[in-house]
């Protein structure tokens, strides 16, 4: 059948389009008064560019095709923060602080749940060029802001730091696929899995490894891991940057998950997730990833977010619209006039196309402008 699309991709009908557009307006317009410039990479790049230093995972969720003008391999962009690295690092090439916003559709290969589509809308913010946790709070900050403005408020921010799995992993020894397999274990929360894979590394860093999916919740969380991990410079300074991130956010609703690991490969600091609407799914992810500008030979501080405006749009309510006043197709300087100054009004005002008489209801018109006593006035649809 035709008109059958794949499976999880879907159109945007007219109320859902509407929504989409008009929070993608507000949170583009919110950006840009935190000093957030728009840019617009293109939908494909070669391939090279689109997945270097994005990791492995980034890597098996982007189409790939090749390109007929040179024969080299394409890709269709499964995540924007890779060109946006790439946009700061050698076509802006400034020397300070980078501010940047984007908003556009991505693709996978596979969707990352059941009903999740394989067309994300991506949204997001970046800072590049400043190393420090003011940066990090900055755009923590930003998130929770979007989200209200987005009408879907942030019920909970959870946030970790890939430094004490990075720290903890290296000390274990693991080969680099065993390494994986205890991040999975880690970020699925097995403890059964972790025991038998841990079972040959000494302690105290078995134990530390055990502990990290049980440290969740609030500031205490970094008192407990400060106790139970051991005693490593890095460690000592990933837990000190969570604690002032704890004291600079605290009227925000934060807590902390030290086995939260989202993006490992691609981060490498602070690391952050935004829930909301009911979603048990987190609707915004973000974090530090220092190291991405290097694959583009400028390695830039960096940190941001990002969301899929289909699933933030999914959890607001369906609004009553306001319905569309229909004009008869006469030309008459009033009724032009009339329709005019509706419009800048902010209304709807759809000309009746000859031959449609009974259709109007089904195309949003409630209403129509008729003359009485030589004035066009607006009342309520009637014969439909």
């Amino acid at each position: 059948m035709r008109w059958v699309l794949p499976d999880h991709i879907q159109d945007a009908l007219p109320s859902e389009a509407e929504k989409l557009e008009r929070v993608r307006r507000r949170l583009l317009d919110a950006f840009r008064t935190h000093g957030y410039q728009l840019v617009m990479p293109p939908l494909l790049e070669y391939l090279d560019s689109l997945t270097t230093g994005a990791g492995q995972d980034l890597k098996l969720r982007t189409f790939k095709l090749v390109d007929q003008l040179s024969g080299r391999t394409m890709g269709v962009r499964a995540d924007m923060t890779p060109q946006v690295a790439r946009i700061d690092a050698h076509l802006l090439n400034r020397g300070g602080v980078s501010r940047l916003c984007y908003c556009g559709s991505v693709l996978h290969t596979l969707p990352s749940t059941l009903t999740a589509t394989r067309e994300p809308l991506q949204l997001g913010a970046e800072l590049y060029g400043h190393a420090g946790l003011e940066a990090d709070i900055e755009v923590i900050r930003l998130l929770a802001e979007v989200m209200r403005l987005a009408e879907v408020p942030a019920s909970r921010i959870d946030i970790g730091h890939v430094g004490l799995f990075r720290v903890l992993a290296a000390r274990a020894g693991l080969v680099p696929e065993r390494e994986e397999e205890l991040f999975d274990l880690l970020q699925a929360k097995d403890i059964p899995g972790l025991r038998e894979l841990l079972a040959g590394v000494a302690e105290p860093v078995r134990g530390a490894l055990l502990a990290l999916p049980g440290l969740y919740g609030g500031a205490e969380v970094l008192d407990a891991a400060q106790a139970c991990l051991p005693d490593d410079a890095e460690i000592d300074a990933a837990l000190a940057d969570l604690r002032r991130l704890a004291a600079a956010l605290a009227d925000l609703p934060i807590s902390f998950d030290l086995a939260d690991l989202r993006g490992y490969h691609y981060h490498t600091g602070v690391v952050f997730a935004a829930y909301g609407g009911g979603s048990p799914a987190a609707l915004a992810l973000g974090g530090r990833y220092d190291s991405i500008g290097a694959s583009f030979g400028r390695a830039r501080a960096a940190t941001g977010f990002s969301l899929d405006l289909r699933e933030l749009v999914l959890r607001l309510p369906d609004a009553a619209q306001p319905g569309a006043i229909l004009a008869p197709a006469e030309d008459d300087a009033a009724l032009a006039e009339a329709v005019a100054r509706l419009r800048q009004q902010g209304e709807i005002v759809m000309t009746a196309l000859p031959g449609h008489d009974g259709c109007w209801n089904e195309a949003g018109c409630d209403r129509q402008l008729i003359r009485r006593d030589g004035r066009w006035t607006v009342e309520a649809l009637q014969g439909e």
